[in-house]
C-alpha cells in the first residue's frame, strides 16, 4: 500500500536541535486540523445558538472541543504508530463492500464541509464588496482551487505557515470583537452548565458537534502526522505521539476560543437585545455595528470570514485526497481532485441561492453542520477500535480509560442523531402530503445506516483478524524465496526519441541477458492519434514508425532481439494495455524533469502508469 500523502511523507525532519527544536518541528499538523474547526459552517451554528439561546449552549462547544481532543489524539496514535491513516486502516479491516459504504459517506462528509465553505467565503466576498452578489462569491471560489496546488508543490510547512497565519488573523479579529461587545462574565460561566431547551436547541446542538468534531479531519490528522520524519525507535515513537498531542491541545482551544467568541458575540449582542431570529450570516454583519457602535467590527468579521473560509477549503482537499487514496488507492492530480470536490459543493449552493434567495445560506449552512454530525459515527467508531486493538499497536494501545471516554463519547454522538433522525422522519411522516413514499424511500436508507453503523461496531470485537494483520511495528516474517533460475524474459522500454531513450535502453540491456526480449513502446499523441487511434494515418505516424524501426535495427546487429510496439492517444492510458498486451515482465521508463506547470498541463504519465501495472517499473 502506498503512503499516505506520499509527495509530502516523511517530509519535514525533525532530529535537528534541542527539545524546543523537535517540538517546533513537530507543530503544524494540528493546526491545518483547526481550521476545520472554525470554518463558516460553524458560525452559522453559533451565531444561531447565541442569537437564539444565549450563552446556554456553551457546555456544547467545550464538550465538544474535549471531544475533538480525544479523538485527534487517536489519530495522532494511529498515524505514528502503524504508518497508516484511519481510510488505509479501515481498508485493510473491512470487506470491500463496507469499504465503499464508508468512502462514500466519507465524501459526503467532504461535500458538506466545502458547501459550508462556498457559502462562507461568498458570503464573506459580498460582505466586503456589497457589489459583488453572494451567487457571484459562489463562483468566485472556484479560483481558490490552485492555491494548494501552488502551496502543497513548496512544501508541506509553507502551506502549514500559510494556514497558521489564517489561523491567527481569525483570533486576532474576534478578540477585538469580544473587547468592543464586552460580555458579562457570569452570564459566560453560567453556559457552561449542561441544559437542553427544546426539540430546536438540541438541533443546533447536533450541528455544533458536527461542526466541531468534524469526520474528515479524523482522516486528514491521521496522515498528516506522518509528514514528520523521525527514527521508528519505540522512544522517538512516545516523543512523537507527546509532541503532536501537544500541538493538538493547543491548536484546538484556540479553535474553541474562536468558536466560543461567535457563539459570546451573538449572545451578548443579538441575544441580550431581543434579536433572537438572527441565523444568517449576513444579518449578524449588518446588526455589528450599530449594536456595538463600531464600524470597525464587521469589517473584522467579514475579514475573518474569508480567512476561514479559505484555509477550510485547502484542508478539506487534503481530506478528500487521503479518503480517495486509502479507500479506493485511487490517485487524481491535486488539481482535478480540487475542482471536483468545489464543483460537488458549488452546484447544490449555487441552485439553493438562485432559487430561494441569499435568505436560504444560513439554513443550509446549518444543514451541512448536521450532515456532518450524522456522519461522524461512522469515522469514530472504525478510529477507536484502531487505537484499542493491542494486535495493530503494540505496547501504545490506548489505556483503558481512554476507551471508556472514547465509546462514551460515541455513544453520545449517535444517540444525539439517533433522536434527531426519528424525530426528523417523524416530522415529516405527519407533515408530508406523501408518507408513503417516505416510509418507502427515507426511512429504509436510515435503517440500512443504522445497521452498517451496527456492523462496524460489532463485528470487530467477534471476527478474528485478518492474516495479513499486523502485530507489533512488522508484519510477521515468512521464509524468503529466492530464484536463481529466472531472469527477466520480456523488457519493455518506452521511448520518445530524445537523448533519454540511451540511458533506459541501456538499462534495460543491465537487467536482461542474451535470452531477453527487448519491447520498444512509443505512443503517437497526434491530434489524429487520439481521435482514430490506431486508424490514424498521417506523416508523423509514419516518420514514429521508421525511427522505431531504426531502433530495432541498431539492436538486432547486436544480437538483441527486438520487437517494436506503436501505441496511439494518451500515453498514461496506452501503455499499461500495451505492456499488458505483449506479457512485459518489467518496464524501463526516462524521466524528463517536469515540474508544476508542465504537470497540471500534461499530467505525471509515470504517476498514473505505476497505478495502472502489476510489474516493477524502473525509471532512470
Amino acid at each position: 500500500m502506498n503512503k499516505s500523502l506520499e509527495e509530502v511523507n516523511s517530509s519535514v525532519n525533525t532530529h535537528t536541535g534541542g527539545s524546543v527544536k523537535r517540538l517546533l518541528a513537530f507543530l503544524g499538523p494540528a493546526y491545518m486540523i483547526s481550521v476545520g474547526y472554525m470554518d463558516p459552517g460553524n458560525w452559522a451554528t453559533d451565531i444561531a445558538g447565541g442569537s437564539k439561546f444565549g450563552y446556554s449552549l456553551l457546555w456544547v462547544l467545550v464538550m465538544s472541543n474535549i471531544i475533538a481532543l480525544l479523538l485527534q489524539s487517536h489519530c495522532v496514535r494511529l498515524g505514528i504508530v502503524s504508518g497508516k491513516d484511519l481510510a488505509q486502516a479501515s481498508r485493510e479491516t473491512y470487506p470491500r463492500f463496507i469499504n465503499l459504504f464508508l468512502y462514500a459517506l466519507a465524501e459526503i462528509a467532504i461535500a458538506a464541509c466545502d458547501l459550508a465553505e462556498v457559502i462562507g467565503m461568498a458570503i464573506g466576498i459580498h460582505l466586503l464588496f456589497p457589489n459583488i452578489s453572494i451567487l457571484t462569491g459562489v463562483c468566485i471560489t472556484v479560483l481558490d482551487s490552485f492555491i494548494l496546488l501552488f502551496l502543497l508543490n513548496r512544501g508541506i510547512r509553507k502551506l502549514e505557515a500559510f494556514i497558521i497565519c489564517l489561523v491567527i488573523l481569525i483570533g486576532v479579529s474576534f478578540f477585538i470583537q469580544l473587547v468592543i461587545a464586552k460580555p458579562d462574565v457570569s452570564e459566560i460561566a453560567g453556559g457552561l452548565f449542561p441544559f437542553i431547551q427544546n426539540d430546536e436547541a438540541l438541533y443546533i446542538a447536533i450541528g455544533i458537534i458536527g461542526a466541531t468534531v468534524m469526520p474528515h479531519n479524523l482522516y486528514l490528522h491521521s496522515s498528516l502526522v506522518q509528514t514528520r520524519k523521525f527514527d521508528r525507535t519505540p522512544k522517538d515513537i512516545k516523543k512523537a505521539i507527546r509532541f503532536n498531542t501537544i500541538d493538538s491541545a493547543i491548536a484546538l482551544n484556540l479553535a474553541l476560543f474562536v468558536n466560543a467568541a461567535i457563539l459570546i458575540l451573538a449572545a451578548s449582542t443579538f441575544y441580550k437585545q431581543g434579536k433572537n431570529d438572527v441565523t444568517e450570516i449576513q444579518d449578524a454583519h449588518q446588526l455589528l455595528a450599530p449594536m456595538l457602535g463600531s464600524t470597525i467590527a464587521p469589517i473584522l468579521f467579514a475579514v475573518a470570514l474569508i480567512a476561514a473560509g479559505q484555509s477550510s477549503t485547502i484542508t478539506g482537499t487534503l481530506a478528500g485526497q487521503v479518503v480517495m487514496e486509502g479507500y479506493l488507492n485511487l490517485r487524481l492530480q491535486p488539481w482535478i481532485r480540487r475542482l471536483l470536490t468545489r464543483l460537488i459543493a458549488i452546484v447544490p449552493a449555487f441552485l439553493t441561492i438562485f432559487i430561494l434567495g441569499d435568505g436560504a445560506t444560513g439554513k443550509l449552512l446549518i444543514l451541512s453542520q448536521v450532515i456532518l454530525s450524522l456522519q461522524l459515527g461512522f469515522a469514530v467508531i472504525p478510529l477507536i477500535h484502531f487505537v484499542s486493538d493491542k494486535k495493530k499497536m503494540g505496547e501504545f494501545v490506548i489505556p483503558m480509560w481512554q476507551k471508556i471516554l472514547s465509546w462514551v463519547a460515541a455513544i453520545i454522538i449517535i444517540s444525539l442523531n439517533v433522536k434527531l433522525v426519528f424525530s426528523e422522519i417523524s416530522d415529516l411522516l405527519f407533515t408530508s402530503s406523501s408518507p408513503i413514499l417516505i416510509s418507502f424511500t427515507i426511512v429504509p436508507l436510515c435503517i440500512f445506516c443504522f445497521l452498517m453503523l451496527i456492523y462496524i461496531t460489532i463485528v470487530p470485537f467477534i471476527t478474528k483478524e485478518k492474516e495479513n494483520k499486523r502485530n507489533g511495528f512488522h508484519e510477521e516474517l515468512s521464509p524468503l524465496k529466492l530464484d536463481f533460475q529466472t531472469s527477466i524474459k520480456r523488457i519493455a522500454v518506452t521511448v520518445d526519441f530524445s537523448p533519454s531513450d540511451n540511458k533506459a535502453i541501456n538499462k534495460a540491456l543491465q537487467l536482461g541477458d542474451k535470452n531477453s526480449t527487448l519491447i520498444l513502446i512509443h505512443i503517437l499523441e497526434s491530434t489524429n492519434a487520439m481521435v482514430y487511434g490506431e486508424d490514424s494515418f498521417d506523416l508523423e505516424r509514419e516518420e514514429d514508425y521508421q525511427k522505431l524501426k531504426k531502433y530495432q535495427h541498431e539492436l538486432q546487429e547486436q544480437g538483441i532481439t527486438t520487437e517494436i510496439q506503436l501505441g496511439f492517444g494518451i500515453p498514461k492510458l496506452a501503455i499499461p494495455k500495451l505492456i499488458e498486451k505483449n506479457n512485459c515482465d518489467i518496464i524501463i521508463m526516462g524521466t524528463h524533469g517536469h515540474r508544476t506547470i508542465k504537470d497540471i498541463l500534461l499530467g505525471s504519465t509515470i504517476e498514473s502508469v505505476r497505478h495502472e501495472i502489476k510489474i516493477p517499473l524502473v525509471l532512470v
